[in-house]
């Protein structure tokens, strides 16, 4: 036991043994939720108190929780990345297509694809050479 320097009992942080670390990591992939007869079983097993094999799965889960929500963040940041490049590479392709100088040997397909995609709103182009009489 361990004093404080006004004497009072001070708590000592257990140190686990790599069996008993391996132990809990092995049951805690299985579940990460120990009821109490579980608890108790893995407890006296193990050569620990509930108390430590409780606590001890409660840190472990925060530790999960922080790590799968980085993870998520991660994905989710990679994922808008690459939806981003993808958008961009598209938008250039247009633009590349729309710039280049149309051959005049080129199918009639494409120019007409290009012709819809860039055609301009309604409007009526008038003749500055006709007149209302006509």
């Amino acid at each position: 036991m361990v004093l404080d320097k006004d004497g009072k009992k001070k708590h000592s942080r257990p140190t686990f043994s790599g069996q008993q670390i391996f132990a809990l990591e092995k049951t805690f992939e299985q579940t990460k939720y120990l009821a109490g007869p579980e608890r108790a079983r893995l407890a006296y097993s193990l050569g620990m108190t509930e108390s430590q094999v409780k606590v001890w799965f409660q840190n472990r889960r925060t530790k999960w929780r922080k790590r799968h929500a980085a993870e998520m963040a991660s994905a989710k940041k990679k994922h808008d990345s690459e939806t981003e490049k993808l958008k961009e590479s598209s938008d250039n392709e247009d633009d590349d297509e729309y710039n280049k100088p149309l051959d005049p040997n080129s199918d009639d397909e494409k120019i007409t694809r290009l012709l819809k995609k860039h055609k301009p709103t309604n409007l009526s182009l008038v003749s500055p050479c006709s007149t209302s009489s006509d």
